[in-house]
């Protein structure tokens, strides 16, 4: 009886919009007695083709991770990829591609630049999408190994999925923003094309997800989900907000299932300001809205609450009202934090406790289960109002995750000393399809 009544006031609690475990403000600066940790490495990017948004892999099989760095051109928010660097940790330029005079450094979007072992040959290439173009390079040199030609806007973002059962990610996704996605497969034979998909604007990355195990990906394009061939499987329909007010932000599977009824994915809307759970069937299982959550990142924080645990920052907000929330899979609002600036965080052990810490890379802060500052990473500064983004992967070679907070001029690598080996081992460097959202 002490148990069911106790589940029911949480409940009644989380409808009430206070959070279960901790409510914080932390706008202004660490205090005195929060550690400070200093990098392990810094990287600075190169001055002309250096730019914010970065990707890691060992390019050169010489058992270090490099990191490539992007600039993009933009006009009308119509971009492309003009130029590519690859950096060794210690900071040497491996190789340079593109032209530096056209780009810019900041991002406020995925920038169409991934790593991927394409051809199945053990190395990865970096594949990026430039002006009318996919452009396959070699990892370990920077040469041009082949251009697929593509619709000329369609350079958005970049991501691979297996839409063919073959056991790997040999096909690519490409779009505009927001209304059309291209799949070519590796020949450069395109595979499908949709526009407008259900109905509505594009996400900002396509996602691809094997929602019923047969070996193919399904493509969370938007507010629809498509079949590996591009046809619709179903659409979001919200039950609380106009969904043609923007676009979808975010998706991420949070629950796989031996069925798509039993699969848990989350859901962010741009514009319409609201948060959803549905199944693998794109059901509702519930939604929040009045607030434009963004980004989502999972993992566990709370030992209390099984289960996982969605991260979520709520954008478009002044300086000094960037809070981040901490849900349960159930939508109850565990905890609050108010940062200065919320844009860009992530989950991930850093104490080795078998729990995730919440990190905000503005400003360098890491919190634990009870919203405290424990650590604060001290990282460059920005440069011309530009943003501090954070990456995760490893980056040590110890097959676990460590930090990098990133500027438009640097690197600022932290060694995770303490977090515990992932379950399944990781590769060196970020994971397949790095996007911001």
């Amino acid at each position: 009886m002490l148990v069911v009544l106790m589940v029911g006031l949480l409940s009644l609690t989380a409808d009430g919009g206070e959070p279960l475990f901790f409510d914080v403000n932390d706008a202004g600066p660490s205090a005195a007695n929060v550690p400070a940790v200093k990098p392990w490495k810094v990287v600075p990017l190169d001055p002309n083709y250096g730019g914010q948004w970065v990707v890691a892999a060992d390019l050169n099989a010489d058992g270090r991770v490099e990191f490539v760095a992007c600039e993009n051109h933009n006009v009308g928010d119509v971009h492309y990829t003009s130029t590519a660097v690859a950096h060794d940790l210690d900071g040497a330029v491996l190789w340079r591609w593109g032209d530096p005079d056209i780009g810019r450094k900041p991002w406020h979007h995925d920038v169409a630049c991934q790593t991927h072992d394409w051809d199945g040959d053990g190395k990865p290439e970096v594949i990026l999408a430039t002006k009318g173009a996919i452009v396959e390079l070699d990892g370990r040199t920077g040469h041009e190994r082949r251009r697929i030609q593509i619709s000329k806007d369609a350079t958005d973002c970049i991501a691979f999925a297996d839409l063919a059962g073959r056991g790997r990610p040999t096909d690519v996704l490409v779009k505009d923003r927001y209304h059309n996605i291209y799949a070519y497969a590796y020949s450069g034979k395109l595979l499908w094309h949709a526009t407008d998909p259900g109905g509505y604007l594009t996400a900002h990355q396509p996602r691809p997800i094997d929602l019923d195990g047969d070996g193919r990906d399904e493509i969370a394009a938007g507010y629809a989900m498509l079949n590996a061939d591009g046809s619709i499987r179903w659409t979001f329909k919200s039950t609380k907000v106009d969904q043609n007010r923007g676009h979808l932000d975010c998706l991420r599977l949070v629950r796989r299932g031996n069925n798509p009824k039993d699969v848990r994915l989350i859901l962010t809307f741009c514009g319409a300001n609201g948060i959803a759970m549905v199944d693998g069937n794109g059901t509702v299982i519930w939604e929040r809205t009045g607030s434009h959550f963004e980004s989502i990142d999972l993992g566990r924080v709370i030992a209390e609450r099984p289960g996982p645990q969605i991260l979520v920052d709520i954008d478009h907000q002044p300086p000094g009202k960037g809070p981040l929330w901490l849900l349960d899979e159930n939508g109850a609002l565990l905890g609050r934090i108010n940062t200065n600036y919320a844009r860009h965080h992530h989950l991930l052990d850093w104490t080795g406790d078998g729990l995730d810490e919440i990190f905000n890379a503005d400003s360098g802060a890491i919190y634990d289960g009870r919203g405290r500052r424990i650590t604060t990473l001290v990282a460059l500064p920005t440069v011309d109002g530009s943003e501090r983004s954070i990456l995760v992967g490893d980056f040590t070679g110890d097959g676990v995750p460590d930090v990098a907070l990133v500027t438009t001029t640097a690197l600022s690598i932290f060694r995770n000393e303490n977090g515990a080996k992932p379950t399944h081992p990781i590769n060196l460097g970020t994971e397949l399809n790095v996007t911001l959202y």
